[in-house]
């Protein structure tokens, strides 16, 4: 078992029956130096500094007691994840519902819209169609260009390579 899988498998006491859930685990510097650990967790009404604080301690002091590292020196980070960071899970998608997101396919396609819902299977987003200068428009007059999609457009999760929630200040 690697060490990724070893500590996904010691924060289970601390994930309050499922209610919080593991986005991330990363561990880097496992060939000399200091080791450091990234925890990223996440639950449906988020989780708080002081949680991610509690675990921290708790599992570090663990880490420490069993010797995960054997000698070398280890940092922990315990954290959620940002804004930026992509939505990886269905539950995370459903907190999400009502705000813009920047989804990249599989076929290479990105979608920016509103997130309309969200379930097991995959999203619905309300795309709003692009508005384009007056300019534009006559440059793109004399085109053949495929018609931009707008609308509610549903996407199974299989077809999304990355999503993000896209940050207005409006």
């Amino acid at each position: 078992m690697d060490d990724k899988a070893q500590i996904t498998e010691l924060l289970q006491p601390y994930l309050n029956n499922g209610q919080v859930y593991i986005v991330d685990v990363q561990v880097v510097g496992r060939q000399g130096g200091r080791i450091k650990v990234t925890i990223l967790l996440d639950s449906d009404a988020g989780i708080t500094i002081d949680e991610c604080a509690d675990i921290s301690r708790r599992l570090g002091l663990q880490m420490d007691e069993s010797n995960f590292f054997g000698e070398a020196p280890f940092t922990l980070e315990v954290s959620s994840p940002g804004v930026d960071f992509p939505l990886t899970f269905p539950r995370q998608y459903i907190r999400n519902i009502g705000r813009n997101l920047a989804v990249l396919l599989t076929n290479g396609t990105t979608y920016k819209g509103k997130l309309e819902s969200a379930d097991d299977t995959g999203i619905v987003l309300i795309i709003e169609p692009e508005k384009k200068p007056k300019s534009k428009k006559k440059k793109e007059a004399n085109l053949t260009v495929e018609t931009p999609v707008s609308g509610p457009v549903s996407v199974p999760f299989e077809q999304i390579k990355k999503a993000v929630v896209e940050i207005s200040f409006k």
